[in-house]
């Protein structure tokens, strides 16, 4: 493992565990991407890149060698404007107006370990010897326009992690008009673009086209990675699928808005890219000053779609969420939210609180309500302070009756917004995200606070700190329920008005950085409507994230695996709600509700007092059972069996580290009459163990499980479900 450099083919190679990354500096002083895939031992990189003279369309930088074209070399941060035609990583813009520039190679540094980045969310390190980092320092001699390109590749992942910073070292202003953190050129274009798509309540589902020549790409312009698109693509070699074949994934560590996409040339190359969204964006870049770009994390699997995914959910969960929770078993908890809505008492929540400890359950949430006089979703956002009509002796009062039930308490917050009917907004009408002259587009009655400024973020972390200090609260919802208009801020310059998105954004991660740091013991979960800001940004901070509003079994089953792709289980919240669902009115069994619910962090969202005794004992024995497998589904390798997006079907399962148990889940949504006799197989199993079948006590052989499976389960009736828990033979 490690980065070589070869002095006399201006050669860098990246290796990690079973991955290699070359770049080539060619004449000229431009780094060429040469190779990004399976580990090779390197003994002759030079010739890996081959260049050709094609028609004068594609320019020659070097009349002496037309082979040399930067339209046609497969480059590390191409531009635009100074022979390169297609989609540029960067662009700047000159005092003169112009936007020309051409960075050429200066110098490198290799080193131990991984910095952090200034103010941004990215994967980190424990010691030095888990990374190595390439820092490749480009120039233009015009401008003084310097970028520092970091790779960083792990001893035991196969990822690599790249951003840019870009450095104004001229005399003059510059404009950045566009600032990616990454492109890169494959030599074809024979590959699936995969993206994961949707809207609320049916977030991150999986769409998969052929690529054509131009471009096609996915992007957020809502202010927030968003409900709509998720900042992840993949491209999926000939044939790839869940187990097999080439698969090359980019996520963006960002929660603001993003592009992703890859252009296909002329030539049938293919240039992937991801970043923050150029659209609408710019930033002032003073001599001296520097801007940073978002980390993007880069993951190659030789071993299909799965490969891909164990990859990005070991390093997520060991390298990206922090904190005590990192590690930590998440609790079972009760959400009161679909219960009661707005309308509750202390006396109400202590009985749903009380029903929740008799079935086992550990933690209580209340939910939205609670403060100012929000009676409704028109009111007191902003106004984080007890409502006193509801709570007529104080939100401590309340805790203490839930925490002598033996559970923990937790509670909802939407920090980033305020309502125009509150008593902030009256104060601090200037606050918000506005355009003087034009109208304060209001969503879910309420509008969005801007956290570029210091003082309203002053004002946020008191607030929330004030009530976190009050009481002992273990667990804490940051909702965020709408999406930006009127992106600016009363604060910035004329010049400077393109950069509130992205500076709004680093002020969230600031607000997060000090609450999460002066809390470390409370559980923080994201939300955003559910699943609208679910991305490694938000992962930095909050070590799960609520998966959606859609609760209904059935749409959980797309939802869930969809997000399965790249976020790692112990990241998703997934809850068993009342039926007929409130989000799509569907009826599903509560054994199936349990079934789907327990392949995430577990909860209920319902009136618990209004089960039946056959109900509580369905309940006491989900609850039960997640208590004993909740190791291996929070901290287990993930196996996708079936697809939801391919037939009636689904079913996934669970693996422990040792390979000594597993949890198989499996599902289907409609019945069908004299259904086809078929077998279904496990995976990521030892094929020389033996293994348990805890329900009927059956010895299978890790083998037999592996290459013949097991039958597919008969059901009676539609949405049934069956869990299968295996334990090796010791």
């Amino acid at each position: 493992m490690g980065i070589r450099y070869d002095e006399s083919s201006k050669i860098f190679h990246l290796q990690s565990l079973d991955t290699s990354y070359v770049i080539q500096i060619v004449e000229g002083g431009y780094p060429a991407h040469v190779y990004w895939g399976r580990r090779v031992r390197g003994t002759r990189l030079e010739r890996m890149l081959e260049l050709t003279t094609r028609v004068s369309f594609s320019p020659s930088t070097d009349p002496d060698r037309l082979e040399i074209s930067l339209d046609t070399l497969p480059h590390e941060y191409p531009a635009y404007g100074n022979s390169d035609f297609r989609s540029p990583a960067y662009q700047a813009q000159l005092p003169n107006g112009t936007t020309v520039t051409d960075l050429r190679y200066e110098s490198h540094e290799i080193h131990k370990g991984k910095p952090a980045l200034a103010g941004l969310p990215s994967v980190y390190i424990e010691s030095e010897d888990e990374a190595e980092t390439l820092e490749l320092t480009l120039k233009d001699a015009v401008s003084g326009l310097t970028v520092v390109l970091a790779y960083t590749v792990f001893e035991q992942q196969n990822a690599i992690t790249r951003s840019a910073k870009l450095i104004n070292n001229g005399t003059a202003t510059l404009q950045l008009l566009r600032a990616l953190s990454m492109s890169l050129d494959f030599a074809h274009d024979r590959y699936d673009l995969l993206q994961l798509s949707g809207t609320w309540g049916r977030e991150r589902h999986i769409h998969r086209r052929t690529l054509v020549p131009g471009m096609q790409s996915v992007e957020s312009r809502r202010g927030s990675s968003s409900h709509v698109q998720n900042p992840f693509i993949a491209l999926l070699g000939e044939g790839a699928d869940e187990d097999h074949g080439e698969v090359y994934g980019v996520n963006l560590v960002y929660s603001g808005s993003f592009f992703a996409g890859v252009e296909v040339d002329p030539y049938h190359d293919a240039r992937l890219q991801i970043g923050i969204n150029p659209f609408d964006f710019g930033w002032r870049l003073e001599p001296g000053e520097q801007f940073q770009t978002p980390e993007a994390v880069l993951v190659h699997s030789s071993e299909g779609l799965g490969g891909m995914s164990r990859t990005y959910h070991d390093l997520y969960r060991t390298r990206l969420i922090r904190g005590q929770f990192r590690d930590k078993s998440r609790p079972i908890l009760i959400n009161n939210w679909e219960a009661t809505y707005f309308e509750f008492t202390a006396d109400k929540i202590e009985a749903i609180a009380k029903a929740g400890q008799a079935l086992g359950l550990e933690l209580f949430v209340l939910d939205d309500g609670w403060f100012g006089k929000r009676d409704n979703d028109t009111t007191s956002l902003g106004d984080w302070f007890v409502d006193r009509r509801k709570l007529p002796n104080g939100l401590e009062d309340l805790v203490d009756r839930v925490r002598r039930l033996d559970m923990q308490f937790g509670l909802w917050f939407e920090p980033e917004m305020v309502s125009p009917e509150s008593e902030l907004y009256r104060a601090h009408p200037d606050w918000c995200l506005h355009v003087e002259g034009h109208r304060r587009t209001v969503a879910r009655g309420q509008l969005i606070l801007d956290l570029s400024r210091a003082d309203v973020r002053d004002y946020i972390v008191e607030s929330v700190s004030n009530i976190l200090a009050s009481a002992p609260i273990t667990y804490v919802k940051w909702d965020m329920n709408r999406n930006m208009t009127e992106i600016g801020s009363a604060l910035l310059p004329a010049e400077r008005q393109r950069e509130t998105a992205h500076r709004y954004m680093l002020g969230v991660y600031e607000v997060m950085e000090r609450i999460t740091s002066a809390f470390p013991h409370i559980l923080f979960e994201s939300c955003s409507g559910g699943g609208g800001r679910f991305d490694p940004g938000m992962l930095y901070y909050m070590p799960q994230t609520w998966t959606s509003d859609n609760t209904d079994a059935v749409s959980r089953l797309k939802i869930q695996y969809g997000t399965s792709l790249v976020y790692p289980i112990s990241s998703m919240g997934s809850h068993v709600s009342a039926v007929p669902n409130h989000q799509v009115g569907r009826i599903t069994p509560l054994e199936t509700r349990g079934n789907i619910a327990l392949s995430g962090n577990f909860g209920y969202e319902l009136d618990l007092t209004k089960f039946s005794e056959e109900d509580n004992e369905t309940v006491k024995a989900q609850i039960a059972l997640y208590k004993e497998v909740r190791h291996l589904v929070q901290f287990g390798d993930f196996y996708r069996l079936k697809s939801p997006f391919e037939g009636n079907d689904t079913a996934w399962m669970f693996v422990s580290k040792d390979k000594a148990e597993a949890l198989v889940v499996y599902a289907s949504v409609l019945k069908e009459p004299n259904p086809q006799l078929s077998r279904f197989r496990l995976k990521g199993l030892d094929p020389a163990r033996e293994y348990t079948l805890l329900a009927s006590g059956e010895a299978y052989g890790g083998d037999e499980l592996l290459y013949t499976g097991i039958p597919m389960p008969h059901f009676h009736g539609d949405y049934e479900s069956k869990v299968y828990r295996f334990q090796a033979v010791k």
